[in-house]
Order: structure tokens, then sequence, then C-alpha cells
């Protein structure tokens, strides 16, 4: 069976309830948006030195499926009968990693560059995804009803990769610390 349905071809997609929207409307930019957050927080996942930030990660992948479903359905009430939904738990589950990564990470006092480290990086351009699919959700939310669980889950996502992304930094350069005294401990001996 092919992949294509050729239901796109005159600029109209199917939402999950089924009903047709053309390809450009607000609510197809803004799950949209989240799918390409998702991909890009698959990538960081892969280049994590953490593996307790890789499952995290995994986690909130799934996450993105939930959020982009019940964005994907005019029906909302069909979508909370059908599917697994956003719930608070999930914005607690957020705030315990930012609460428990800021405790642990040296305190920032300016700036920063937006990864030192090629998974802080990509944690950063999740960041900057992020923060450009919050801006079509918030959009989104003015023209249409939307759970206010998931207002906060949206603004939570941010702060939470901006964390991640400190955390890698900091780990990668812990890590070549360690290996730079290690390589110095052989040369010298």
């Amino acid at each position: 069976m092919p992949i294509y349905t050729k239901g796109g071809d005159k600029g109209s997609t199917s939402l999950y309830d089924g009903k047709r929207v053309h390809k450009d409307s607000l609510r197809v930019e803004t799950y949209g948006t989240f799918d390409e957050l998702n991909a890009n927080i698959s990538v960081a996942d892969k280049l994590c030195l953490s593996k307790k930030n890789q499952e995290i990660l995994k986690k909130v992948e799934y996450k993105m499926f939930f959020l982009q479903g019940e964005i994907a359905t005019l029906d909302t009430q069909k979508f909370l009968k059908n599917s697994v939904t956003i719930e608070e738990q999930d914005v607690l589950d957020l705030e315990k990693v930012i609460d428990e990564y800021t405790a642990k990470l040296p305190p920032v006092k300016s700036f920063i560059l937006p990864g030192s480290s090629l998974a802080g990086a990509q944690l950063h351009v999740c960041r900057t995804v992020c923060r450009r699919a919050e801006r079509r959700f918030v959009q989104f939310a003015s023209e249409t009803t939307v759970r206010p669980v998931l207002e906060k889950y949206v603004n939570r996502l941010s702060d939470f990769f901006y964390i991640l992304a400190r955390s890698e930094d900091y780990l990668a350069k812990v890590t070549e610390e360690v290996i730079k005294r290690y390589r110095a401990y052989f040369t010298e001996n």
C-alpha cells in the first residue's frame, strides 16, 4: 500500500477526527511546528551523553504526539475519549526536571552561547523551535478553545530544553576535563 493518499493534492489535509482543513490553516501550522520540534527532540536524544536525559527526552517525544493529536482535532471531545492526553502531572514532571537540574548546575550570571557541546547545541535548537511553536500555539489558542493544561505544558517546554542543554554542556565539559587529565597522566608516565 503506498504512503500517499492523493487526498491532499488540492491543498487540504485530514485531521485526527477525519475533518478536512486547508494545509496552511493555523491549526495545521501549529501542530506541524510541534512535529518539527519533535523531530529535533529525536536528534537531541541521540546526541545526549546522559542516559537519564535520553530517557526524559523519549518521554517528551511521546507527549508531543498527544499534544499534536489534540491540536489536530476539531472535535476535542472525540480526541479526549479515545487518546492519551497531556495532564497536570506532565507539567509537574517538566518542573521537577527544571528544578532538580537548576539546583545542581552552576548558576548562570550572563547570557550563554547556545550550546558548547553537540547535544547542548541541538537542545538549544529544540528550545528555539519550541518558542516558535509556542507563538503559533498562543495565536491558535486565541482563536479556539484549548485546555489550560496545554498552555502550561507548552510554556514549560522551552525552559525544560534550556536546562537540559545546560546539563549536557556541563556534562561534556566535565567529561572533557577527565579525558584531558587521563591523557596527561599517561603522557607523563
